[in-house]
């Protein structure tokens, strides 16, 4: 479990999507990109959805790529 919060946006035009996620609530996330891509009052796009929920998987690549780094070095200490 991780205590980090990675932090994703977003500006388009008016519109500023902010999205803060860690490992708990990162399907949460993910699912939000679908309702907003889904709501046509928005401007934020399917395109949109899919860019960000790549970036999403990503941070939580690098994210657990650093834990087990850490862990890896600490215990050799």
């Amino acid at each position: 479990m991780s205590k980090n919060i990675n932090v994703l946006a977003l500006v388009k035009g008016e519109e500023k999507y902010i999205f803060l996620f860690n490992d708990e609530n990162r399907k949460t996330t993910l699912r939000q990109l679908g309702r907003y891509a889904s709501n046509p009052d928005l401007s934020f796009t399917w395109y949109d959805a899919a860019v960000m929920s790549q970036k999403v998987r990503k941070l939580t690549r690098i994210e657990k790529a650093m834990q087990s780094r850490y862990r890896a070095v600490s215990s050799n200490d």
